[in-house]
């Protein structure tokens, strides 16, 4: 941990999950999704241009030009698996997409099978949207989760080989940033398990430089020079031309490089973009210790929490550039809120808690985690969403696979990885930052600390853990309170302790077998939006604990519009085994027009326009769409 660090979380391996909320999810992971994603990466021929690339072939290259990320994304989340169960079976697959990947990279290092087969003679030439860098990024995070995993070098070594090339081209050859972020927080990553400072200092190059060159505007300037130029039309890059440009003027927003970082006021632009530059930008922090980038980051941080992000936690309100727009812009039915922001949201909070402490970095991965990201996959492991509406009117459905396939493999990849998100250690310090049934084993201060967690949240409200330390021992052991709990109790071996209103609960003293008990209260929250957000104007949405709920078609008779909800209500939250693998729902009454006055009649005086009550249910946001299509409403008319 350097000295910038206030905390380091805990790795995959040291951290056992048994939860029953959780267990299912982690289980069809790796039984299901895992193995149906790399079916998917077949049968779309990701795989396949790597066959080609290393056979030598001369084009047929299949899919999106950045496809080969797709394949990463998938060893690294199969890597976390194999550094938690040993499956044969799944070591050989990975094994076997290695040795492609591997046979396909070139002489000097670089590895892209689009420019291989398709544009050899244009790489590096359009650095806006071929994606070289973000693909070289996801294939160096791939393999640190491998070689941590197995300590094999296999794919570790093709990753440095590209990774030097990179280094030796650019700002000698090439002089400019990656349109979509992403090679900055790999190579902190790979610095950390090369321990090669030269990955931090092009990292710290490419951060630097964002914002200060013109060479993404050159390019769409030079159209003809560069890569994914059609001299026919409908090429990559007059597709991308529009997402750039505002009023017929270059706007480098969209990829966070129309200002310098220290310049950047707000989050802005493509949303996953900059959740991948931010935690990139903290990757770096972390490792020079500039105090300057972490309060700027703590800045942009507010701006999208307090003013451009969703209840849910999701980020991006835009479908046209899948982008940020401007404050409190945030629409329900035409949400964006992609999977891949989500988890590039609690990429980069992960990033800040390590760097500050500060609970509320916690706060928001467990929103989003919750809500935000957990919508994004089906029950059953094989269905997607890759935009996250909060209203529908009943035709929007998560998918099996998408041409665009970055979401799937990332909830992947972040489920097979949810260890290391409960806790983490500071300076003689424990944290517990989530809840859900799990052991740990910690070194604090040298002494080793075994840490037993059972709960059923978010279902319940209690959390009892259990700290075992190898001898007594004196450290502190910081408590997270949920930034939604409103009253929560905690003791020690029975014996209470004062709660502060938020953050943490510091637990210093000298622990010996000794046992917490925690009670965080959940109740039903309507919550309002603040006033400027336009879409939710009389609107409220119900929210129990972590979890934010909603209405689905299905539970009801009339379509979701025509409710109105008293928000003084109150409302029964009960635990129902057989509904969706098992959920709280929350029931109450509501009012509906009476429809029976209105026969033969289009109009009548507001006060002859009568009401009667009726039943609703709300379930859990994260659940919807798993059972009959239907409409989805997240924010709810008041009365």
């Amino acid at each position: 941990m350097t000295d910038t660090q206030h905390a380091v979380s805990l790795a995959v391996t040291d951290v056992t999950i048994d939860d029953e909320f959780w267990n299912p999810r982690l289980e069809n992971n790796r039984e299901v999704t895992i193995e149906y994603q790399y079916d998917q990466l077949e049968e779309s021929d990701c795989l396949e241009n790597f066959r080609r690339a290393a056979e030598g072939a001369d084009g047929g290259f299949e899919g999106m030009w950045f496809a080969d990320s797709d394949a990463y994304k998938w060893l690294e989340a199969a890597s976390y698996v194999l550094a938690t169960h040993d499956d044969a079976d799944l070591r050989r697959r990975v094994d076997e997409v290695i040795e492609l990947v591997a046979a396909a990279q070139e002489a000097d290092g670089y590895l892209n099978t689009y420019f291989t087969l398709e544009e050899p003679e244009k790489k590096w030439t359009n650095l806006n949207m071929m994606h070289e860098l973000y693909c070289a990024g996801h294939l160096i995070e791939a393999a640190v989760a491998h070689h941590r995993a197995t300590g094999e070098s296999s794919l570790l070594e093709v990753a440095t080989r590209l990774a030097d090339h990179i280094d030796s081209v650019f700002d000698s050859e090439v002089d400019g940033v990656p349109g979509h972020e992403e090679i900055e927080l790999a190579l902190v990553k790979l610095a950390r398990v090369t321990d090669e400072q030269r990955y931090v200092d092009l990292a710290r190059y490419f951060v630097e430089l964002r914002g200060h060159d013109d060479r993404l505007e050159w390019e769409f300037e030079h159209v003809e020079e560069i890569a994914g130029y059609d001299p026919d039309g409908g090429g990559i890059v007059e597709g991308a031309r529009d997402v750039f440009y505002e009023d017929g003027e270059y706007d480098g927003s969209y990829a966070q490089a129309h200002a310098p970082f220290f310049d950047q006021e707000a989050v802005e632009g493509h949303s996953v973009r900059a959740m991948y530059y931010y935690t990139g930008v903290a990757d770096l922090a972390a490792e020079t210790g500039d105090e300057e980038l972490i309060d700027h980051l703590e800045s942009l941080w507010e701006n999208m929490t307090e003013k451009r992000m969703y209840v849910t936690g999701g980020i991006g309100s835009s479908e046209y550039g899948e982008r940020f727009t401007e404050d409190y812009d945030l629409p329900n039915d035409t949400a964006y809120a992609e999977t891949c922001a989500a988890i590039g949201s609690i990429f980069w909070s992960q990033r800040l808690f390590e760097l500050t402490g500060k609970a509320r970095y916690a706060d928001l991965i467990e929103r989003t985690l919750y809500n935000g990201f957990l919508a994004g996959v089906s029950l059953d492991g094989t269905e997607f969403f890759y935009d996250n509406r909060l209203e529908s009117a009943g035709d929007h459905h998560r998918q099996g696979w998408f041409h665009c396939a970055c979401c799937p493999p990332n909830v992947a990849r972040l489920l097979a990885s949810l260890e290391r998100y409960i806790y983490a250690t500071g300076d003689n310090c424990l944290y517990i930052n989530q809840y859900l049934g799990s052991e740990g084993t910690v070194t604090v201060d040298g002494i080793a600390v075994d840490i037993v967690q059972t709960t059923d949240y978010p279902w319940d409200e209690d959390v009892r853990i259990d700290v075992q330390p190898a001898e007594p021992t004196a450290f502190t052991v910081s408590l997270r309170v949920p930034d939604w709990c409103e009253e929560a109790s905690v003791s020690v071996n029975g014996e209470p302790v004062s709660v502060p209103d938020d953050g943490y609960v510091e637990l210093d003293r000298e622990w010996d077998d000794d046992r917490i008990d925690a009670t965080f209260e959940q109740r039903v929250v309507p919550v309002r939006s603040h006033p400027a957000v336009e879409d939710n104007r009389g609107r409220v949405a119900l929210t129990r604990g972590p979890l934010v709920y909603c209405l689905e078609g299905v539970d009801h008779e009339r379509p979701l519009g025509q409710y109105r909800i008293d928000p003084e209500t109150t409302f029964d939250a009960s635990f129902r085994e057989e509904l969706l693998e098992g959920a709280v729902t929350i029931d109450g009454e509501a009012t509906v027009p009476d429809l029976e006055e209105w026969e033969g009649r289009l109009y009548r005086p507001d006060d002859e326009a009568s009401s009667r009550t009726a039943s609703i249910t709300a379930v859990p946001y994260y659940l919807w769409d798993n059972r009959d299509p239907g409409e989805l409403l997240v924010w709810i008319r008041a009365t």
